[in-house]
């Protein structure tokens, strides 16, 4: 596959001290990887945005350190905040060529299925990614999943029907699902469920069930025996 290039200079500041650099668009990063010394860096957080947009965290990245030092990496961690979404950290593992890697590769589900659009049935995926095994050029920035197969309630998407490189390795069994689409719920159900939410709501504690009395004064169930 073909490589992406991101750019990255030596980052020489820890801790708190990287607040300057954050405002400036940048994003602490490290690289390390077998037998090699890792390196803390700087990336522009737009340019790496731009890169996962374009290829995803399952890809071989040429990193360009200084203009003048190329590894190729992987992504293997990255960090946001919970609340703004903002990049705060990555973590880059340096690869060498000619040896295997394994790494999660995201399933990508395209297509309509007919048992959804005709059948009103409701499109169940089991699985978001699967951890493949290969040599880091067969490494897919994603794993293709085409649910237009599913016709019927029967009908199911299985590791082994998808198209993969024989060249990539999945430990997963083969008979494993994907997906598939589960019948809609009949009206009876519908129903059982409503009335199984109304009756677990008003165990709640601190939740009174209003009913009238044959004499048309309401009372309140639930409500505390004074003594």
């Amino acid at each position: 596959m073909d490589k992406v290039k991101l750019s990255a200079k030596i980052r020489e500041v820890f801790g708190k001290k990287t607040k300057k650099g954050k405002k400036e668009g940048l994003v602490p990063a490290v690289v390390y990887g077998k037998k090699i010394e890792s390196k803390s860096l700087w990336i522009k957080a737009l340019d790496f945005s731009r890169l996962l947009k374009k290829a995803g965290e399952s890809t071989i990245i040429e990193l360009d350190i200084d203009e003048k030092d190329k590894r190729n990496v992987i992504i293997y961690e990255i960090q946001k905040d919970p609340v703004t979404g903002k990049f705060i950290h990555a973590d880059f593992f340096q690869v060498r060529m000619d040896e295997e890697i394994e790494k999660a590769v995201e399933l990508n589900y395209i297509g309509e299925a007919p048992a959804v659009k005709e059948l009103y049935g409701v499109l169940v995926k089991s699985l978001d990614e699967i951890t493949v095994k290969c040599l880091p050029a067969d490494l897919p920035s994603e794993i293709t999943v085409d649910i237009s197969s599913l016709k019927t309630f029967e009908d199911h998407i299985c590791i082994k029907d998808l198209e993969i490189s024989p060249k990539i390795k999945i430990e997963l069994d083969p008979e494993t699902v994907v997906a598939l689409v589960s019948p809609p719920r009949s009206d009876e159900e519908l129903e059982q469920l409503s009335e199984k939410v109304e009756e677990d709501v008003t165990k709640v504690e601190g939740i009174i069930k209003e009913e009238k009395t044959p004499e048309g004064e309401e009372e309140k169930k639930g409500e505390a025996k004074k003594e």
